[in-house]
């Protein structure tokens, strides 16, 4: 009488072999990936190492201000309401009814170079016409004129 003995088939061999050979493959995919983060990512994220020697501090370079005489002016022979303007420091002002004519001024200051905005809306309470102007520097920089009454209009620039 023999004795029966067990014997593995080949195609498990073969299958842990695929799974090691798999499993090698994974982990020099992960090796390589670490080592390409490890170049790419810069040191200051890499956390605390060795500080670089500090020089000397920067200051901010100086921005050169320019400062603007502006004037807005309501010109009519009823007066104006609801007038709305954009005053100093780009804060909105309201005033719900002004005789004319009516005049306000302020300095705005900024940065140079900074397009500013400049606006004055009234309703014409009419008859008759009322007009607007913006003068920034001694120069008229908008003008319009409402002949309607009832109507809201604006002078912007």
């Amino acid at each position: 009488m023999g004795v029966l003995t067990a014997t593995r088939p080949e195609r498990d061999c073969a299958g842990r072999a695929r799974s090691a050979g798999s499993f090698v493959v994974i982990l020099g995919v992960l090796a390589a990936a670490f080592a390409v983060t490890a170049h790419i990512v810069p040191r200051s994220t890499r956390g605390p190492g060795q500080e670089e020697a500090a020089g000397a501090p920067v200051a901010p370079a100086a921005v050169r201000t320019v400062s603007h005489s502006v004037v807005y002016e309501l010109l009519g022979a009823h007066g104006a309401r609801n007038v709305t303007y954009a005053a100093a420091g780009s804060a909105l002002a309201q005033q719900a009814e002004v005789a004319t004519p009516w005049a306000t001024q302020f300095t705005r200051v900024g940065p140079a170079g900074r397009t500013e905005f400049y606006s004055v809306a009234a309703r014409n309470p009419g008859p008759g016409a009322l007009r607007c102007r913006i003068v920034v520097d001694g120069v008229v920089v908008a003008e319009k004129t409402e002949t309607e009454p009832g109507r809201l209009f604006s002078c912007a620039v």
